[in-house]
């Protein structure tokens, strides 16, 4: 795999070729300096605080002609969810949907615990997340426009299975929104941190 994987336009293997599952992803910034610590406080410290503040910068990375009929969080694995206490997608959801008067609904649902994905490549964390996710009877998605919250986005490969997830259900349009993103071109720094292998381990943190 090549070192640079983005081309000029900041674009990945996956996009260029067009299987990421969802139809476009926007993030605020890199998964990196004071917004690496943040979302550190945010998620490991449970400064749950820290969550508008957060959905603010969120809201900025959010293209202001586009619009949506449903923001779904993405889901945490039921045992994460206990430990912690709380999902910080839900509730930078919440602070999207108070800010632009959209519904939110905790329409996914985890079928299946994975193994860990760090040191796996690219085409191993897709196979390895493959049918993870399902949405959940009665949600009410179909021919809608999805706006699916998370807080960083790695690889891409745990939002892309719950795209298709939801494309499955009858979502129109899954578009991703992050706080932060992994700057593919340093990718071999980002995955040696290991607070971003709760997302690795059966637990749908980091898409």
């Amino acid at each position: 795999m090549s070192r640079f994987p983005l081309d000029e336009q900041g674009r990945c293997g996956l996009c260029r070729r067009g299987v990421r599952g969802f139809d476009a992803a926007y993030s605020f910034g890199f998964y990196e300096a004071e917004l690496r610590q943040l979302i550190h406080l945010f998620k490991y410290g449970r400064v749950c605080t820290l969550s508008r503040p957060l959905g603010k910068l969120l809201a900025q990375a959010l293209p202001r002609e586009q619009a949506f009929d449903v923001i779904i969080p993405m889901p945490l694995h039921w045992r994460k969810r206990w430990q912690r206490g709380f999902n910080q997608s839900q509730l930078l959801a919440r602070e999207i949907g108070r800010r632009t008067h959209t519904p939110v609904q905790d329409a996914l649902r985890r079928v299946r615990n994975t193994p860990a994905q760090a040191g796996l490549t690219s085409a191993k964390r897709r196979l390895n997340v493959s049918g993870a996710f399902q949405a959940k009877k009665g949600a009410a998605i179909d021919g809608r426009r999805v706006l699916l919250i998370d807080d960083v986005m790695t690889t891409g490969a745990t939002a892309a299975s719950c795209a298709r997830a939801l494309q499955q259900a009858g979502a129109r349009q899954v578009t991703l929104l992050t706080l932060a993103r992994a700057d593919r071109r340093a990718m071999s720094d980002v995955l040696s941190d290991p607070t971003l292998h709760d997302s690795f381990s059966g637990r749908t943190e980091n898409a």
